[in-house]
């Protein structure tokens, strides 16, 4: 995978700690991403810190080796970000990952991985991952990716993007000829259905909030009700929603 090769929603214009080093102790830095990485080749997992730890704003909070030793760890040290393989042993990735949103439930997950599996990315997805990367992302770009997820974006590699829309036109083909189940009507609000229509389609908070005209914390307390109201962890989760109950379409 090339330079700037996962298919995000746009970045900020900054990037938190990209050029500034926030001091510690000072109120008016931003708290550090605390970041756990789990992987069972060390190898990696050393590279991964050898960068992260270069990243002033970014804080190694732990690492392990395996899904069940990553529940272990995020319970002693309530990560933000967790960088994690699926192939592991004792529990798999995506195992952890439903694990993970019951100790852990405010971390963002990106599964980092050789996999390119379909089901594995789907699966992935409907345990709450925030992001979907293959292993050959340059390293420099990983603390990019952090900061990315940690700001409510959502990651995937291109060409397992291609293969999610595909599956997103698949189901909404199949469901073409049923009636919409209008289950979102009586749990969400007219708003909210505007919001979550436009995260479907890929847009960011800040630019939700400039098409809705309404400040961009606003946007934020509506995707964190969205996600409360229909039991989903992740945007692209809410994609898949918003699909299944033709809120937007596929071609």
């Amino acid at each position: 995978m090339g330079r700037n090769a996962g298919v995000r929603e746009q970045a900020p214009d900054s990037k938190p700690g990209a050029n500034a080093s926030p001091a510690r102790g000072d109120a008016s830095s931003p708290e550090p991403i605390r970041t756990l990485i789990v992987d069972d080749h060390a190898l990696f997992r050393r590279g991964l810190e050898m960068v992260l730890k270069s990243e002033a704003d970014i804080e190694l909070v732990g690492e392990a080796s395996d899904g069940e030793e990553a529940v272990a760890k995020a319970v002693e040290s309530l990560p933000d970000v967790v960088l994690m393989d699926i192939r592991m042993p004792r529990i798999s990735g995506i195992e952890a990952c439903r694990a993970l949103k019951d100790v852990a439930p405010s971390a963002k997950i990106v599964i980092l991985t050789i996999s390119d599996e379909e089901e594995d990315l789907f699966e992935a997805i409907r345990a709450g991952a925030s992001g979907y990367l293959l292993k050959d992302i340059p390293l420099d770009e990983v603390a990019d990716t952090v900061r990315a997820v940690h700001g409510g974006q959502s990651l995937i590699n291109p060409s397992m993007a291609g293969k999610l829309l595909t599956e997103f036109a698949a189901l909404a083909r199949r469901d073409g000829d049923e009636p919409p189940q209008r289950v979102l009507a009586p749990r969400l609000t007219d708003r909210e259905i505007q919001v979550l229509r436009l995260v479907a389609r890929g847009m960011n908070n800040r630019d939700i909030a400039k098409e809705l005209f309404i400040s961009e914390n606003t946007v934020k307390n509506h995707v964190r009700n969205i996600l409360e109201k229909l039991q989903i962890h992740s945007r692209m989760e809410a994609v898949m929603v918003a699909v299944r109950e033709k809120l937007i379409e596929f071609g």
